[in-house]
C-alpha cells in the first residue's frame, strides 16, 4: 500500500506540471481536470493508515497475600471439619435432654456447646482477620461468597453465645414445655441451621 502510495505521488509530481500547463493553453476544461488532479493528491497523501495496531490492554495489578494469612487459612478449614459433627452431636442432645432430662445429658450437653464455642472463637479471629486482610486484594475471588458466609457464621456465633444464658437453670426448667427450655432449645437450633447453611456455602458455593 505504501508502494502504491509513493509511486502514485511521483507520478503525479511528474505529470501535474505537463496538466497545469496545458490547462493554461488549452482551456478552461484542462484546468479543471489539472484541478482535481492536484484535490487527489492532496487528499491522499494526508489519509492516515487505518491498520495500525491496537494498544495492549493494562495489566491487572497482582496481589501477595502474607504467609499469615495462609497460616490462618489452614487452621480456619482444618478446625471447620468439626463444625457439622458438633452440630450433629448438641442436636441430638439438645433433642434427647428436651424429652427426656437427666445429669448425664447434660453434663455432656454443655461439653459440647463449649466445644462448639471454643471453635467459633477460633473460626472467628482467623476468618475476620483473612477477610480484613483480603480487602486490599483489587481482584479477591468469590467475594460475596465469602462475606455472606463471614456473616452467617458471625450470626450463628452470636447465638450460640446467647443459648446459655437462656438455658434452663435446675431440673424442673428442664421438663418439656416450661419456657426457658423452649426459649433455649429454639435459640440452639436456630443458630445450628444458620451456621449450616453458612457452613455449606463455603463447601459448595464456590463449584
Amino acid at each position: 500500500m505504501r508502494a502504491a502510495l509513493v509511486a502514485g505521488l511521483a507520478f503525479t509530481a511528474l505529470i501535474l506540471p505537463a496538466h497545469r500547463a496545458a490547462a493554461q493553453a488549452d482551456g478552461p476544461i484542462h484546468a479543471a481536470i489539472a484541478s482535481a488532479a492536484d484535490s487527489m493528491t492532496l487528499t491522499g497523501s494526508a489519509t492516515p493508515e487505518s491498520d495500525d495496531p491496537q494498544s495492549p490492554a493494562p495489566r491487572v495489578a497482582a496481589f501477595e497475600y502474607s504467609d499469615a494469612y495462609r497460616t490462618r487459612a489452614k487452621i480456619h478449614k482444618y478446625a471447620s471439619f468439626a463444625t457439622l459433627p458438633l452440630f450433629a452431636t448438641e442436636f441430638a442432645l439438645g433433642q434427647s435432654l428436651y424429652d427426656t432430662p437427666s445429669d448425664s445429658k447434660k453434663s455432656a450437653h454443655v461439653a459440647i456447646g463449649t466445644g462448639i464455642i471454643g471453635l467459633y472463637g477460633v473460626q472467628g479471629v482467623t476468618g475476620v482477620m483473612n477477610l480484613l486482610e483480603a480487602k486490599k486484594d483489587p481482584n479477591p475471588a468469590g467475594k460475596k461468597r465469602r462475606l455472606t458466609h463471614a456473616i452467617l457464621m458471625l450470626a450463628s456465633g452470636a447465638g450460640f453465645a446467647i443459648t446459655p444464658i437462656v438455658a434452663p437453670g435446675n431440673r424442673d426448667e428442664l421438663e418439656v414445655g416450661s419456657s426457658s427450655a423452649s426459649t433455649h432449645r429454639a435459640v440452639a437450633f436456630t443458630s445450628i441451621g444458620i451456621g449450616t447453611a453458612g457452613y455449606l456455602l463455603m463447601l459448595f458455593g464456590g463449584k
